[in-house]
C-alpha cells in the first residue's frame, strides 16, 4: 500500500475498489460461517475437501485484485497489538479516515491469509469481519465524498 497523504488521495485511490466490493455487503449480511463451506467426499475416499460458496470465492478473487490489499498487514497487527477478532472489530468500528490503512490491513489479513489457510475466509464471514470492514470503508468514502453507486 503506497503512502497516501490526505483524504482526497484516499478517496481518489480507493473509491473504485471500495465500490466494487460493496456489492457483496447484502450477501455478507445474510451469511454465517456454516453457510459458506460444505464438505465434499469422493466415493471410496477417506479424505473430505472443503467446498466454498461461489460468491465468497468471487469476493476473495475480486478483493485480491484491488489496491486495498497489503501483504505487510502483519506490521499493523503488531504495531496496534491486535490479537483477537474482538479487538479487530473494535478498531473497525472506531476507525476514521486516518485509519483507512488499518481497515485495509484487516481486510488483507482475511483475504490473503485465506490463501494459505482457507479457514480464515470462513472466519472472515462468520465473525463478520468482511462485512464490518466493507461497511466502514463505504461509510468513510461516502462521508468524505459522495454516495457510492
Amino acid at each position: 500500500m503506497e503512502e497516501i497523504k490526505g483524504t482526497e488521495d484516499i478517496i481518489k485511490n480507493y473509491r473504485e475498489d471500495v465500490e466494487k466490493l460493496t456489492r457483496y455487503i447484502p450477501w455478507l449480511e445474510t451469511k454465517s460461517g456454516n453457510d459458506v463451506v460444505s464438505s465434499y467426499r469422493a466415493e471410496q475416499s477417506t479424505f473430505s475437501f472443503p467446498v466454498y460458496d461461489g460468491t465468497l470465492m468471487s469476493f476473495v478473487k475480486e478483493a485480491q485484485k484491488t489496491k486495498l490489499m497489503n501483504r505487510n498487514y502483519h506490521y499493523t497487527y503488531s504495531r496496534n497489538r491486535i490479537k483477537t477478532a474482538k479487538e479487530e472489530l473494535g478498531l473497525i468500528r472506531s476507525a476514521t479516515i486516518k485509519d483507512f490503512g488499518v481497515l485495509c490491513d484487516i481486510l488483507s489479513k482475511y483475504v490473503l491469509g485465506g490463501m494459505t489457510r482457507a479457514q480464515v475466509w470462513r472466519e472472515g464471514v462468520e465473525k463478520r469481519i468482511f462485512l464490518e470492514v466493507l461497511t466502514k470503508l463505504k461509510e468513510l468514502i461516502e462521508f468524505w465524498d459522495k454516495p457510492l453507486a
